[in-house]
């Protein structure tokens, strides 16, 4: 067994050593994030992780939603959406900070298995193109606004430009949010409140507004649909975790800045997100008259419309592009980066190898360029509302398993796991909680089960997946958690307070150090293997044997 060492510097992979492994070494992809790297304070994470929530989707969303059913019924669906979202991305923000991995690292072993959360992170990726093809169509809309550029190329300019942004890992994004995000504040809020201080009226039209069927009424259909689309972010909690698991050590003398910070950067980016979607309805109705009701939905033309009645013509739209470009940049280094560890930890697992994240950064971008060429944001809520479905599936079966099989029945392990070796290939208890509420909820959503219940299709995939979840753990007796309880190790993987241990090991395959949480023994030599080195161990010489599982 290799000796234990006291926690030192941050790591670094040495001269000549494989791309692959400095890139893991920067970003942690694929692994436990260790304290020697976590030098960030809670409100610097914070900070970083809430720069990602700059997009401008949010006004499109909320303008598309209040267009169609008016502003009640659109107020209501962002509400709906905004608590269930809060609700389920806290238990997952929790995880994600206190032991220090991302959303699939939590998804395997809160009832996915090893292997069966590959699919819910092919679903993140997905999430992560969705977005980043939304908000490059957005930027694109605005250059051409702007500097007449056609929107082909728009979009291509959009993806090109951030890829030298995103081949650096938490260093240098944490240092493009900070700096970034009171530009973006300033440009997003006083127009707002200007036109509210200088024209009142503007709020009594906004309130007023009855939608395009003219009914104005509150109607539970109208605010599922709508709740439905903006569900479709609920999987953002799974980027605002790639940022908390940068998150120092929760200690009795920093728990309140932790927990804030927790709170704020994790659950409550929907508190921000949902302020934004009723911001674009407000202003959709402001410019409704002026530029018709295809183009309201249209950011760019929304802040057009807003600067225009604040400051010299001559300076509105250079400052409306502006807002664009730093909106587009901010979230969309985010969704490119958060996209490419998805891809990275999906391929790795099933394949044995790692090409290395950049690979997959391309990969993701060549996506979102697809989608932007093909013209996506013309049937927007179409898209969202169907992977909303999925989405939701998926985040609230992980919560459920944490809140109710974890803490409630104790089925499920306290503590996360998701090495090799420690988990089954699939558990059933996620798998198929994850596939029945989406299989039925899309089957909903395409009218397959009438028109009736069509607008309740997200209800069903979050109803569904909150019951079949425990039932599953209590059908199954919760033993296709874990393969085996040891990993071989006598080094606690939780220090006195509960956070992971920054006791170090050096892996025997590829000679770095890691610490306590991210290695287990050897199953062929007497030393340690750290957890990427077991994710491409193709005959799994190293990897542990099944053991009966603590009773």
């Amino acid at each position: 067994m290799a000796e234990v060492t006291e926690p030192g510097p941050e790591q670094q992979a040495s001269p000549g050593t494989d791309q692959a492994v400095k890139e893991t070494l920067e970003d942690y992809t694929l692994r436990f994030a260790p304290r020697s790297y976590r030098r960030w304070t809670p409100m610097v994470v914070a900070t970083t992780a809430l720069g990602g929530i700059a997009y401008m989707a949010d006004f499109s969303i909320g303008a598309g939603i209040g267009l169609a059913h008016g502003t009640g019924n659109a107020l209501l669906a962002i509400l709906v959406a905004a608590v269930v979202i809060f609700v389920t991305g806290f238990p997952l923000a929790y995880y994600g900070a206190r032991y220090n991995i991302d959303l699939d690292l939590i998804t395997r072993g809160s009832g996915f298995g090893y292997f069966g959360s590959v699919l819910t992170s092919v679903i993140f990726a997905s999430f992560t193109f969705i977005f980043f093809a939304l908000e490059g169509s957005i930027m694109a809309q605005g250059l051409k606004l702007g500097l007449g550029l056609p929107l082909w190329l728009g979009y291509l300019v959009s993806t090109l430009m951030v890829i030298p942004l995103v081949i650096y890992g938490m260093s240098a994004l944490s240092k493009l949010q900070v700096w970034t995000t009171p530009i973006w504040l300033l440009l997003m809020v006083a127009p707002l409140v200007y036109l509210v201080a200088t024209d009142p009226g503007t709020v009594d039209r906004f309130l007023a507004y009855a939608g395009t069927d003219g009914e104005g009424g509150v109607n539970t259909a109208a605010v599922l649909l709508g709740a439905g689309v903006c569900l479709s972010l609920i999987a953002q909690i799974g980027e605002q975790i790639d940022y908390l698991r940068f998150m120092p050590p929760k200690t009795e003398a920093n728990k309140r800045a932790w927990w804030t910070a927790v709170v704020m950067a994790g659950p409550g980016w929907v508190v921000l997100g949902a302020l934004k979607q009723a911001i674009g309805v407000f202003l959709a109705v402001y410019i409704l008259a002026e530029v018709g009701p295809t183009a309201a939905p249209e950011p760019i033309q929304q802040f057009k419309g807003a600067f225009d009645a604040m400051m010299p013509s001559w300076l509105v739209l250079p400052l409306a592009v502006v807002l664009v470009v730093i909106s587009q940049i901010k979230i969309n280094v985010t969704n490119a980066y958060s996209g490419s560890l998805a891809w990275t930890n999906s391929f790795t697992r099933v394949t044995g190898r790692y090409p290395g994240r950049m690979v997959f950064v391309l990969v993701n971008l060549a996506f979102a360029l697809a989608l932007m060429e093909a013209d996506m944001f013309s049937f927007l809520n179409s898209i969202l509302g169907f992977y909303s479905n999925c989405a939701i599936a998926w985040v609230v079966t992980v919560a459920t398993d944490i809140g109710v099989n974890k803490y409630l029945l104790k089925l499920s392990p306290h503590a996360p796991e998701f090495r090799r070796g420690m988990l089954y290939a699939v558990n059933p208890v996620g798998v198929v909680a994850f596939a029945a509420a989406s299989g039925l909820s899309i089957a909903m959503y395409f009218h397959a089960l009438g028109d009736t219940l069509q607008p309740y299709s997200p209800v069903a995939a979050a109803v569904i997946a909150f019951a079949l979840t425990p039932l599953m753990a209590v059908a199954t007796r919760g033993k296709y958690y874990l393969r085996r309880t040891d990993d071989g190790i006598a080094e606690p993987i939780l220090d006195a307070d509960g956070n992971p241990s920054g006791a170090t090991y050096e892996c025997h395959v590829c000679r770095q150090q890691f610490e306590r949480p991210d290695v287990a023994a050897c199953l062929t030599h007497d030393a340690v293997v750290c957890s990427l080195c077991l994710s491409t161990d193709k005959v799994g010489d190293h990897v542990l044997p099944a053991a009966p599982a603590a009773t």
